[in-house]
């Protein structure tokens, strides 16, 4: 956990952070609905969520969560593409706090108690 007022620790934090830590980085806001439904205000983010994309160049658009990565704590969204030089379509990394989630991919075991709590 960041106590340090110093941005360049918190940076170093961020950076150096271990993996079990890194799923708090990983959460992303619900939508009213989702909200209203689990009376949570944020979850994290899994692949195979639907999210909306509100900040950025991609802003508005929604897709799947093709990717989550642990270790840049970006995910990738199905949609949101760049064409490299050399003409191949990559996806663009997004940090999960300029996303929405809209809909659950499906809710296992650990979710359901996630969301009950």
């Amino acid at each position: 956990m960041v106590v340090s007022k110093q941005p360049r620790k918190q940076r170093k934090w961020l950076y150096t952070a271990k993996l079990h830590e890194r799923h708090r980085l990983l959460r992303a806001t619900l939508s009213k609905e989702l909200r209203k439904k689990y009376g949570k205000r944020s979850i994290r983010i899994k692949k195979g969520d639907k999210v909306r994309i509100m900040r950025g160049k991609f802003a508005g658009h929604e897709g799947r969560v093709l990717e989550v990565d642990m270790k840049r704590c970006v995910i990738k969204v199905d949609g949101a593409t760049t064409t490299k030089a050399d003409g191949t379509e990559v996806a663009v990394p997004i940090h999960p706090s300029n996303v929405m989630i809209i809909e659950l991919k499906e809710i296992d075991d650990v979710r359901k108690k996630i969301l009950e709590r």
